[in-house]
Parts: structure tokens; C-alpha cells; sequence
């Protein structure tokens, strides 16, 4: 994979499946079809949905506080101050569903990673 095509969360419960779309080149509907919900997913659900698509990816969960820990392309756990929000970070450059593309994490508290290979 050498490049991420940006997607916005279709709507405020989508993150999950917009990231999962973004690692896959999938559309989110598809995402949906495959997670069976368009409503919050859960880490089990992201697991799932990785090894049903071939993405290869580490169980581990690494805390993170600073972008310059990261490995080269990682799911995000956020804890944001509206909600926990999952988001994606890809070879230098941050993919969040909902705030767009940015260079450091969006704002968030307690911060967690899986790598993905």
C-alpha cells in the first residue's frame, strides 16, 4: 500500500468503518456490509474485518503520546473529548474520519495503537 485515499465518516458512528475503507480501498458501505453495523464498531469488529480483507495487523495495543512513536502505518484509538474514536496513521500523516487530514494527532487524551503491516 503506498497510498490513502482520505475518507469522511458518513456519519458521527462511522469512523471505525471509514478507516477499515481507507486501509482497504473499499467503499464504507461495503465496510457496513462486511461489519454488519453502521453504528460504532468495536475492536473485535476491526479485527474481524482486517483478517476478512488480508490486512495484517499486530493484537498488541502500545500506548502512544507522541507522533515521532508510531510505527510506519497504525489504527488508532482515541480518546477524544467527545467520545473514544478510532483513527488511522499512515507513513507520516494523519487520517481522521472526522477532523480530515492532519499532522498530529487530533486532539485526544489517552492515545493507543496496533500496527498494521
Amino acid at each position: 500500500m503506498e497510498t490513502i485515499k482520505y475518507i469522511h465518516e458518513p456519519t458521527d458512528l462511522q469512523c471505525g468503518q471509514a478507516v477499515i475503507a481507507m486501509l482497504s480501498g473499499k467503499s464504507v458501505d461495503e465496510i457496513i456490509s462486511l461489519t454488519g453495523t453502521d453504528r460504532e464498531t468495536d475492536l473485535k469488529q476491526m479485527f474481524s474485518a482486517f483478517e476478512a480483507l488480508g490486512i495484517r495487523y499486530n493484537k498488541t495495543r502500545i500506548a502512544v503520546k507522541s507522533k515521532g512513536e508510531l510505527p510506519p502505518i497504525a489504527l488508532l484509538s482515541l480518546e477524544t473529548p467527545r467520545c473514544w474514536h478510532w483513527s488511522l496513521y499512515f507513513k507520516g500523516t494523519f487520517y481522521d474520519p472526522e477532523h480530515g487530514v492532519l499532522n498530529d494527532f487530533p486532539d485526544s487524551n489517552r492515545r493507543y495503537y496496533w500496527e498494521i503491516y
